[in-house]
């Protein structure tokens, strides 16, 4: 069985986003779903912003969000993920291809977020996106499933992902 779903895999700072953008750029079908960005306030990363598809944007995480979910110094917004990424996660096409970046521990605290994965990675919808390296039970199970193609990912590898990942997106049209 050929992977419909696609997911890029490796530390922080690998190129995981951008070898995502880069596919999103080189395919020729209709997207929707979000990107996450770092947010730098004079140099320094404050947080995590997502921008969906379609440009609607909204904060992720941030030092100075105060929320009972948390990783490290960053306080996760619950209401930006649920309002905003969620919707983005639920195609309108048929053809269309979700882009979730990434499935990682923060955007995991949203029940929300992590039950329209499952319909996507379910679903008739292809998945391309970014998964943590590391992560919780929820996260392991996802790398496991039997649809999802895990492309593990390096500074050194980047270039030869992109193909792998490319040749996986164009093989399940």
């Amino acid at each position: 069985m050929t992977a419909k779903n696609i997911l890029v895999t490796g530390p922080p700072r690998s190129g995981k986003s951008t070898l995502i953008e880069k596919v999103v750029r080189r395919i020729d079908k209709p997207v929707t779903g979000f990107f996450t960005r770092e947010l730098k306030e004079r140099g320094r990363r404050v947080g995590f912003s997502i921008t969906t598809m379609d440009g609607r944007t909204g904060i992720l995480a941030h030092y100075r969000t105060r929320s009972k979910f948390r990783v490290g110094r960053y306080g996760v917004s619950l209401q930006d993920l649920d309002q905003i990424a969620v919707p983005s996660m639920r195609p309108s096409r048929a053809d269309e291809i979700v882009v979730i970046d990434e499935i990682g521990k923060m955007e995991c605290f949203s029940f929300l977020f992590r039950e329209t994965l499952i319909a996507s990675l379910s679903s008739q919808h292809q998945v391309i996106g970014s998964i943590a390296i590391k992560g919780n039970t929820f996260i392991e199970r996802i790398k496991k499933r039997e649809d999802v193609l895990l492309i593990p990912i390096s500074e050194t590898t980047r270039e030869a992902a992109l193909d792998l990942f490319l040749e996986a997106v164009r093989r399940y049209d």
